[in-house]
């Protein structure tokens, strides 16, 4: 079906910056693609979507801050994120149209 491998993650301090990749293993041309993420105690939410056009759409609480971008060559969706703050702490998944989530990179914001 096509797994999704998520990479990037680690830890940030407030108001830095940090890109988290989506490898896909087979192709994503013409497919939505999505960054998800689960903080402790929370539910999943959706941050980032990108369709196979380029189309975007963001969580509020991210616009500006974040940028969503896909490499169809590449069968890879990235998410940059700037300016992260404390709240953006949570394991990051990327999910894709046909069904398959990653297994979550986590992504901690500290000083």
């Amino acid at each position: 079906q096509g797994e999704l491998v998520e990479s990037g993650g680690g830890l940030v301090q407030p108001g830095g910056s940090l890109r988290l990749s989506c490898a896909a293993s087979r192709t994503i041309y013409g497919y939505y693609m999505t960054w998800h993420r689960q903080a402790p105690g929370k539910e999943r939410e959706l941050v980032a979507g990108i369709t196979g056009g380029g189309r975007t759409n963001y969580l509020d609480s991210v616009k500006g801050r974040f940028t969503i971008s896909r490499d169809n060559a590449k069968n890879t969706i990235y998410l940059q994120m700037n300016s992260v703050k404390y709240e953006d702490t949570a394991v990051y998944y990327c999910k894709s149209a046909w069904g398959s989530w990653g297994q979550g990179t986590q992504v901690t914001v500290s000083s």
